[in-house]
C-alpha cells in the first residue's frame, strides 16, 4: 500500500506541476501533508517536516549565502571577461550560443556544485537569450544536463556516496568511468548543436550590429513615445546611429559591435575593477577549500559572503543595497528547499522511500541477476529522479549490490552504473540546484521539466551504452 501511495504522491505533484495547477512551493508542501493523512500517520506530519527542513538546513544556508556571494560576484564584474570570452565566441548565432552555454557549463562545473555552477552560466547566457528572444528552457535544459554529467566528478557528491555506501575507493569507481562519462558530456554538446541549430533556424542568424540597430529602434521609440511624439522616422534615426558608417572590414566592424553589445553593463556603479584580483583569488580560495573539504560549504560561503560585502561594499548603505538586490533570488531558493523538506521528510519517514525501492528490487527477474550492472544503471534513471541521492545511494545501492554479488555482478561495476543517471537527476524536483536555475532563468518548473526530461534521459542511456561497450559496466 505505501509502495501505490509513495507512487502516487510523487505522480500526482509532477502532473499538478508541469500543468501549472499548482506552484511548485503548494504541491511540495500541500501534497505530501495529505498523502500523509491518507497513509494514516498525519499525527506525524508535525515531526517529519522538522526532520525533513533540519536535514536540509544546512543546504538552504549554503544557497542562501552562496546567491549573496556569487550575486556580488557578478555585481563587481568578476564574470564580465567571461562574458566577453564567450560573446566573441558566440556573436549572434544561436547556435553558437546554445554550445557556449553547454562549454561554460561544463566548465564551472569542475568547482563540484551545482547551485554555484547555475548562478554563473544564468548570469552570463540570460542577456544574450533574452535579447535574441530564444527559448529559455533550452539554456536551463543544456546547463542541467552538462551539470548533469559533471556533478559525477569524485567531490561532486554521487561518486562519494556510492564510494561510501560500498565501501569502496572513489577514484576506482571514477577513473574507469571517465571515457563513458566523456562520450556522455559529447553527447550533451552535440545535442546543444541539435538544439541550437533548431534556434537557428526558428530566428536566423544575426550579425551584432544587426541586433544593436533593433535595440536602438525599440529605445529610440520607446523615448519618443514617451514624449508624446509620433513613431515615424525612428527607425531611420536608430540604424544610422546603430551602423557603423565606415569603410573597414566586416569583422573590423563585427569586433566593434562585440565591444558594444554587452550583456552587463560596463558602466554600472558596482563596479570595482581595482578590487579585481581580489575577488578572483577570494573566489579560488573558496573553491579549493571546497574541494578540499576544509570547512563545511555552509560555514564557506557565509564567510566569503561576508567578507566579500565588506571589502567590495565598505560602508553599509551599500551593503544593504547590495542585500536588497538579491533578496528575491534569496528568497524564491530558500523557501523551494524548506517545502522540498516538507516532501522529503514525508516520503522518508512515512517509509514510502524503503518500500518503493523493495518493490523495484522484487520486481527484478531472477534472470537478469548476471546483468545487474545494466538493471542498476537503468533503475538509476527513475531512482535517482524520485529521491535524493542520499535514498538511492545510501538506501537501494546497497540492496541492488547484493543482489548482483550472488550472481557474480562485482560492486565496482554496481557502483559504476549507479552514477549513469545523474543528468536526469539534475533536474529532479527534490534537488535545491534546480531551482536556482529556473528561479534566474524566470523558467516555470514545469516547463523546463517537460523540456529536459526526455533529452536528460537520453544523455543517460548513451553514458550506459558507453560504459557497456567499453566493458566498464
Amino acid at each position: 500500500m505505501l509502495t501505490i501511495l509513495g507512487f502516487a504522491m510523487i505522480a500526482t505533484f509532477l502532473v499538478l506541476i508541469m500543468m501549472k495547477k499548482m506552484s511548485p512551493i503548494a504541491a511540495l508542501v500541500l501534497i505530501p501533508a495529505l498523502f500523509c493523512v491518507f497513509v494514516g500517520k498525519g499525527a506525524k506530519l508535525g515531526d517529519y517536516v522538522i526532520e525533513g527542513v533540519t536535514s536540509l538546513a544546512p543546504t538552504a544556508a549554503m544557497l542562501m549565502f552562496a546567491i549573496v556571494y556569487f550575486g556580488v560576484m557578478i555585481d563587481v564584474g568578476l564574470f564580465d571577461p567571461v562574458v566577453r570570452g564567450i560573446l566573441k565566441f558566440a556573436k549572434a548565432d544561436p547556435m553558437r550560443i546554445v554550445v557556449g552555454t553547454a562549454i561554460l557549463a561544463a566548465i564551472v562545473s569542475l568547482d563540484g556544485d551545482g547551485s554555484t555552477t547555475f548562478m554563473i552560466t544564468v548570469s552570463a547566457m540570460y542577456p544574450l537569450y533574452k535579447r535574441l528572444k530564444m527559448s529559455l528552457v533550452v539554456m536551463t535544459g543544456v546547463a542541467a544536463m552538462a551539470n548533469g554529467v559533471m556533478n559525477t566528478l569524485p567531490w561532486g557528491g554521487p561518486t562519494a556516496r556510492a564510494a561510501t555506501a560500498l565501501k569502496l575507493d572513489a577514484s576506482d569507481i571514477f577513473v574507469p568511468m571517465i571515457p563513458a562519462l566523456a562520450v556522455g558530456l559529447l553527447g550533451v554538446f552535440v545535442l546543444s548543436y541539435v538544439l541550437g541549430m533548431r534556434e537557428r533556424k526558428r530566428l536566423g542568424v544575426l550579425t551584432l550590429g544587426e541586433v544593436l540597430v533593433e535595440e536602438k529602434v525599440e529605445e529610440t521609440e520607446t523615448v519618443l513615445v514617451g514624449a508624446g511624439s509620433g513613431k515615424s522616422g525612428t527607425g531611420k534615426a536608430a540604424v544610422s546611429t546603430g551602423g557603423s558608417g565606415s569603410g573597414t572590414d566586416a569583422e573590423d566592424d563585427e569586433a566593434g559591435d562585440a565591444e558594444r553589445f554587452q550583456v552587463l553593463d560596463p558602466d554600472r556603479p558596482t563596479l570595482r575593477p581595482k578590487l579585481y584580483w581580489f575577488n578572483a583569488l577570494l573566489t579560488v580560495a573558496l573553491l579549493t577549500c571546497m574541494i578540499m573539504e576544509w570547512l563545511p560549504i555552509p560555514v564557506l560561503f557565509l564567510l566569503g559572503a561576508a567578507l566579500a560585502l565588506t571589502v567590495n561594499f565598505p560602508h553599509i548603505p551599500d551593503q544593504k543595497a547590495r542585500l536588497a538586490a538579491h533578496a528575491d533570488n534569496v528568497l524564491n531558493v530558500s523557501g523551494m528547499v524548506f517545502a522540498a523538506a516538507v516532501f522529503t521528510g514525508v516520503l522518508q519517514g512515512t517509509g514510502m522511500v524503503d518500500h518503493m525501492a523493495r518493490w523495484m528490487v522484487d520486481v527484478i527477474p531472477d534472470g537478469m541477476g548476471p546483468h545487474m550492472a545494466l538493471v542498476t544503471g537503468v533503475l538509476s534513471l527513475p531512482l535517482t529522479y524520485f529521491m535524493s541521492n542520499d535514498g538511492f545511494y545510501f538506501g537501494v545501492l546497497p540492496v541492488l549490490a547484493e543482489a548482483g554479488a550472488a550472481h557474480g555482478v562485482t560492486p565496482l561495476e554496481m557502483a559504476r552504473a549507479s552514477l549513469v543517471g545523474q543528468p536526469l537527476h539534475m533536474s529532479s524536483p527534490l534537488v535545491p540546484a534546480v531551482y536556482v536555475l529556473v528561479g534566474m532563468a524566470k523558467v516555470e518548473f514545469g516547463d523546463h521539466t517537460r523540456f529536459v526530461v526526455k533529452w536528460a534521459a537520453l544523455t543517460c542511456l548513451v553514458i550506459l551504452g558507453a560504459g557497456i561497450l567499453f566493458g566498464i559496466i
